[in-house]
């Protein structure tokens, strides 16, 4: 994120995740002007991260467990879905490696009580194995989105337009004054 971002935008269209039932899908899938430069790749490949190692050593986190909720999300949660925080905040968990954005949040909260419910050294394993492939298929979405848009972005070709006009205008010798007259008739009226 960019320094100084504003958060109403994320807080807005985190409460209408919560209560709808449809996909997290995160704001910077869609295009958000709030990341910094390299952000969507810094994301993608969950190198944006890497800081809250410093809070693994520190014992405030684990390297497995529920992802960190903010405190205004936290004060919308019903009470059963406030029990996740009952375990250390995790830099992967369970959601993040069985669906992440194509999970509803309700899912995301069951998936987070299942993992503190039935926390282990052979699940932890397994889901910091599993994290790898999960990176890897993040930045690979993400490529194919930022491919995606760039050709949405991409200015369209002027060949069938000139093609149509081409096939439109008569064969044969003509003048230069001859083909502008009938390149303007022909052209589309604004």
């Amino acid at each position: 994120m960019k320094l100084s971002a504003e958060t109403r935008t994320h807080e807005h269209y985190f409460g209408e995740l919560m209560r709808s039932d449809c996909p997290m899908t995160k704001l910077d899938t869609v295009g958000d002007c709030r990341l910094a430069p390299f952000g969507r790749i810094l994301r993608a490949s969950g190198l944006d991260e890497l800081p809250q190692i410093f809070n693994v050593l520190g014992g405030e986190m684990s390297l497995v467990g529920p992802r960190p909720c903010l405190p205004n999300e936290f004060t919308h949660y019903e009470p059963w879905q406030r029990e996740r925080v009952n375990g250390l905040p995790g830099l992967t968990g369970y959601w993040q490696v069985n669906g992440k954005n194509k999970t509803t949040f309700s899912q995301m909260i069951a998936m987070d009580l299942f993992y503190l419910h039935n926390m282990s050294v052979l699940l932890d394993l397994k889901i910091m194995l599993k994290t790898i492939g999960a990176l890897a298929g993040q930045l690979f979405e993400s490529y194919q989105a930022a491919r995606r848009r760039r050709q949405e972005e991409r200015p369209r070709s002027a060949a069938p337009i000139l093609q149509t006009l081409a096939e439109a205008t008569p064969k044969g010798p003509r003048s230069p004054t001859t083909i502008l007259q009938s390149l303007t008739e022909s052209a589309p009226k604004l």
